[in-house]
């Protein structure tokens, strides 16, 4: 298998392949094994540290677990192998990540192609809440200085509560007590980002502190750490096509130098121009473009305390907690408008093209007229506050051992998006409307199209503050910018009780029993209105305040900047919205969900092979409810809360569900093991998709029946049965080799359909039903709405390679090599029309999160203080997921990429400065981009280039 990485063709940045000598090294390992395992008293003499340390430490929990598992273990107190704990997982075996479009930072984690939202998360083995939506856990709101390490569940067992379909990954805090002594460490790290990205770099800064303690000979334990982070981000430039459009009936002429124009314009222009001929040519033309250049800065400060009590081998009490608190802010200033589709009514008049270059049924070149573009200063922002904190008790009697651990877990996120337009004002009868040139388009190539224009949009006497192209309504809903404020809080309290005994019942070596119970209160409300220059005149203009410019995007064209906080009451006033889209946001979900079960540890002997393992049964009741409101579309008469009423309503529903599991591994000897798995697994629905309102109304076009959208209170999860097959050959704790196959089938998958659903106490004496047809006077019709369809399969093949090279040969003493790949494929195909996503052609899509190829790449060098790491991580094509401009989640088709990081450190062993380490790390050296496309990989709509992040940074230990 060879392994290489794509070569990226960026301005100053540097291309990297990873050898095929490498690689072919790393061959050699297999068969140097029994060498290897004839010097282990050699290799127990090595003091192990740094990198080396976390690694053997990830091997030993992946080796001792009875599921199979993937690990990652801090090198040292404070310091796990990235800045993130998405960029730290994503290295591992069938796991992934998505870049955030606004940051350009690991952040979503799929593990086996499958969406984020399927992982479960805990924090030191309990259920967290979320700020989104969905259950997806922000790993960004758990600084990785603060956690010991990282285990991701492949296979679940019984007394794992939380558990995702694809995995459940459990963030861990160190225990005081694991520690030979106090040990305390200060971090200190500067970074520059968007390095050759072509726009302005970006700093940061990172400190932190951690604390381990033991009193009262080794009785008490006590672990605290502090962080905090601070970033002013690069400037990124960012181009979104809104794709090819093939225009019907653009004229031909007899002449030469007539200009274009689409149909319903053709016959006027006719009447005038002998030369035109009406025809029915198609010719491809731009939709349009949204260029933005964007700058973000970003504040978190976390802590962590943990409290160990052990007076003696029979009772130990665990206290914890966990707190972070960030803030980040988004401002984008750019520019967009329409070329193929310029027609937006009394505001924005059809334009016609001129000086064309026609080829291939394309347009490549050409001026459009009657250009309105609007130029865009937005500003989105958050606030985020986790709290988390559990208590565990552990007490020994006789021959048992009782557990008791109680935990809460709450998020809240406060959120805002301030959105502003400016441009030409007034309507299409406007004499001083401008035009837009373009060339070098070749049909598919959107992000690499040069443009010009003909007014000066960073000219304050050309862009004025006003509603430029009437997308509220026109001048009856005058809308001059727009302000959202969400806000999402997100409770989850937990109880759990558990026995557990030592038995000798056949190959069942120990038993546990225990209930887990768990109560969470989800809530999203928001506030909306439309910014209107004050004074109420739909054609109503300002000056844009200051004497800023920026440059939009990658279009290289400069526009006007501003900062538009503040400005509602001086330039603004507010018209609030309350219509059925803004109603259907809010909305509250109660679970209440009791998990029972039960566990067998095996200890035994099959054909001659010991084995041991677990095998268990969860019950799992579950009651949700949900409130929200239902909205009458066929009384609204405007959008606010008079003209349309919404009306609080409620669901919900109950179901228990089976899981039982089983986990074997057979001990081949010579360290090589065969791990056996099966299980039932299920994740939770979205939280947004259990919500109660809905909205509808009486649909006349075609046959007239009522039709309306909205959440499902009664959703049961996402199910799927899961089989894993795994090799494992160990060497010592110094590496392993693996090969993992697993195959998950299906049995539910939530989508969005048109459902038959009766409306009859949702309809009101207002509400106007059918006339005619087959459902004349009826209340039953269609809700579009998320339901439980049948689903498919998933499966995959994961091959791992982890190892020191001195096994190889003493030559090579201090360096490694970790290499992993995975290959993963799937049956389902989902109707576009079940999902949010991008404009697309297909009526199928492929399973969220899914990238078919996962490659893994990591060679390193540690000895006498010095650690060096080249890294690379890589992945193909996938849908993945963003927020788009109503704050909606929307699946979009994002191309592969490869990133290469490079981490230098040296610690001094000796001397006064011992416990001192220098640290140099650089990310993203291959500066590979962030593109995103609708139908075809070629056809890219956005293209982002973060540029390379550099790190500098200090390290003590004492």
């Amino acid at each position: 298998m060879t392994l290489s990485q794509d070569k990226r063709a960026a301005s100053g940045a540097v291309s990297f392949r990873i050898s095929q000598v490498a690689v072919g090294c790393t061959l050699l390992i297999a068969a140097a094994a029994a060498t290897a395992q004839q010097q282990p008293q050699q290799l127990e003499t090595v003091t192990v540290t740094g990198i080396r340390k976390g690694i053997e430490d990830a091997i030993s929990v992946k080796k001792n677990n009875d599921s199979i598992v993937e690990a990652i273990s801090a090198e040292d107190i404070g310091k796990l192998p990235d800045a993130s704990v998405a960029e730290s997982v994503s290295r591992l075996p069938g796991v992934t990540s998505q870049r955030n479009k606004s940051t350009g930072k690991a952040s979503n984690v799929s593990v086996r192609g499958m969406s984020p939202d399927f992982n479960g998360a805990l924090l030191n083995g309990r259920e967290q809440a979320s700020s989104g939506d969905s259950r997806g856990v922000e790993f960004d709101l758990y600084p990785s200085e603060l956690l010991g390490s990282v285990v991701i569940y492949k296979t679940p067992d019984a007394q794992l509560v939380g558990q995702g379909l694809a995995s459940t990954i459990d963030l861990r805090t160190a225990r005081p007590l694991d520690f030979a002594k106090r040990t305390i460490a200060v971090n200190r790290r500067n970074q520059r980002t968007g390095v050759s990205s072509g726009a302005g770099e970006g700093t940061g800064d990172r400190t932190s502190l951690s604390y381990v303690d033991q009193f009262f000979d080794r009785t008490v334990g006590v672990a605290l750490g502090l962080v905090r982070f601070k970033e002013e981000g690069a400037d990124q430039q960012k181009f979104n096509s809104w794709g090819g459009w093939n225009v019907d009936d653009w004229v031909t002429t007899k002449g030469t130098g007539s200009p274009l124009a689409r149909a319903g314009q053709c016959a006027d222009m006719a009447k005038t121009d002998a030369t035109i001929v009406c025809g029915t040519t198609k010719y491809k033309v731009q939709g349009g473009f949204t260029a933005d250049t964007e700058s973000s800065t970003a504040q978190r400060d976390g802590a962590m305390a943990t409290f160990q009590f052990k007076p003696n081998k029979d009772f130990e009490s665990t206290l914890d907690f966990f707190r972070s608190k960030g803030t980040f802010g988004l401002k984008k200033t750019g520019l967009e408008g329409a070329i193929g589709g310029n027609d937006n009514g009394a505001y924005d008049p059809v334009g016609v093209i001129t000086n064309y270059t026609l080829g291939n049924g394309v347009v490549s070149a050409g001026t459009l007229s009657n250009y309105k573009g609007v130029v865009r200063n937005h500003v989105e922002g958050g606030d985020d506050k986790l709290t988390s904190w559990g208590w565990n008790n552990k007490l020994k009697v006789s021959d048992w051992t009782l557990i008791g651990d109680i935990s809460q877990s709450k998020v809240t996120r406060d959120s805002s998006r301030y959105e502003t337009t400016a441009g030409q004002p007034g309507p299409q009868s406007n004499p001083n409307l401008g035009s837009i040139s373009w060339s070098g388009f070749d049909g598919g190539n959107f992000t690499s199209v040069k443009y010009s224009t003909s007014l000066n949009y960073a000219d304050r006497a050309v862009a004025k503050l006003t509603d430029v192209n009437g997308w509220s309504g026109g001048a009856s809903s005058p809308q001059a910018g727009y302000v959202a404020l969400p806000h999402v809080e997100d409770k989850v309290s937990s109880f759990r009780a558990a026995a557990r005994t030592d038995l000798s019942f056949g190959p069942i070596a120990a038993a546990e029993f225990g209930v887990n119970y768990t109560k969470r209160d989800k809530v999203r409300t928001t506030q909306e209105g439309r910014l209107v220059i004050k004074g109420g005149d739909p054609y109503g203009v300002a000056a844009v305040p200051g004497s800023g410019t920026a440059i939009a995007g990658t279009t290289g064209l400069q526009v006007v900047s501003w900062d538009p906080r503040g400005s509602l009451g001086s330039i603004y006033e507010l018209g609030r919205k309350v219509d059925a889209d803004i109603l259907n946001k809010d909305w509250t979900v109660t679970e209440k969900v009791t998990t029972s079960y039960a566990k067998g540890e095996l200890d035994g002997e099959l054909f001659g092979l010991h084995y041991r393992g677990n095998a268990g049964l969860q019950i799992v009741n579950a009651d949700q409810q949900s409130t929200g409101f239902n909205v009458d579309r066929t009384t609204c008469t405007g959008n606010t809360a008079a003209t349309c009423p919404g009306a609080t309503v409620g669901r919900g529903t109950s179901y228990t569900d089976v899981l039982p599991s089983l986990n074997v591994g057979f001990d081949l000897g010579d360290d090589q093991v065969v791990r056996l798995a099966a299980a039932k697994v299920l994740s939770r629905p979205n939280m947004g998709d259990m919500r109660a309102s809905l909205g509808f109304s009486l649909n006349n076009s075609g046959t007239p029946i009522l039709t309306g959208s909205g959440g499902n209170p009664e959703l049961k999860p996402f199910k799927a049965t899961a089989l894993d097959l795994s090799y494992e050959k160990y060497f010592g704790k110094k590496g392993y080799l693996s090969v993992a196959g697993f195959y998950k089938k299906l049995d539910t998958y939530i989508l969005r359909v048109p459902t038959v659903f009766d409306f009859k106490q949702y309809v009101g004496a207002a509400t106007p039903l059918p006339q005619t047809g087959p459902y004349k006077g009826s209340t039953m019709g269609l809700l579009d709405q998320p339901i439980n369809g049948t689903g498919g399969n998933i499966k995959g093949i994961e091959l791992a390679l982890n190892v020191p090279l001195s096994m190889v040969s003493s030559w090579l003493d201090g360096f490694g090599v970790q290499v992993n790949h995975s290959s993963t494929s799937s049956s389902v195909q989902l109707p576009t029309s079940g999902f949010s996503v991008e404009s697309v052609t297909p009526v199928t899509i492929p399973l969220p999160g899914l990238s078919k190829k996962v490659t893994n790449f990591r060679f390193y060098y540690e000895a006498h203080g010095l650690q060096v790491a080249v890294a690379q991580r890589k992945r193909s094509d996938f849908l993945g997921e963003i927020s788009d401009f109503q704050d909606n989640r929307q699946l979009t088709f994002i191309k592969g990429e490869s990133i290469v990081d490079l981490q230098v450190s040296y610690e001094f062993d000796s001397g006064w400065l011992k416990g001192l380490s220098l640290l140099a790390q650089g990310n993203n050296m291959t500066n590979s981009k962030f593109q995103r496309y609708s139908s075809s990989p070629s056809e890219i709509t956005e293209s982002i280039k973060y540029g390379k992040t550099y790190l500098f940074g200090v390290n003590y230990k004492f």
